[in-house]
């Protein structure tokens, strides 16, 4: 797997809050990360997905209006285009048992809300390295 530098990816983010995403997208800009795509809810996510030619990460909120992340993440897997593109839950709901239930759906890992702005643009570096990132705390 060949892994581009910050600057060359384009990033996913699928956050029905406006100043989530805004905050996302100024903690990866220190990382480099200069393309962010928003999508505001799970509803046609897989449609909206296909017209931004290659995603190298998708960050998801899991309790979106219209189709929750669960509902996204087997959209976007149902594509063979997405199969392998990492997809992290994100989300303020790090209960053990939700945790568990991303893993289970097949999430390639889970940060917890409120993003630490120190530890998020490294957890998104690991996860574009390929790495599973497990960190709900």
């Amino acid at each position: 797997m060949t892994h581009k530098a910050p600057e060359d990816v384009t990033i996913l983010i699928v956050e029905d809050n406006f100043n989530n995403f805004l905050l996302m997208t100024r903690l990866l800009a220190y990382l480099g990360v200069q393309k962010c795509e928003w999508k505001a809810s799970g509803w046609q996510v897989l449609e909206f997905a296909e017209t931004l030619g290659e995603i190298d990460l998708v960050l998801m909120d899991l309790m979106l209006p219209d189709a929750d992340g669960y509902q996204s993440l087997d959209a976007l897997r149902s594509h063979e285009r997405f199969r392998e593109v990492p997809i992290i839950a994100v989300t303020a709901n790090v209960s053990p048992s939700n945790v568990e239930r991303a893993r289970k759906a097949g999430f390639n890992g889970f940060i917890g809300k409120p993003l630490d702005p120190d530890r998020f643009p490294e957890q998104v570096r690991r996860a574009l390295q390929g790495e599973e990132v497990w960190e709900p705390q």
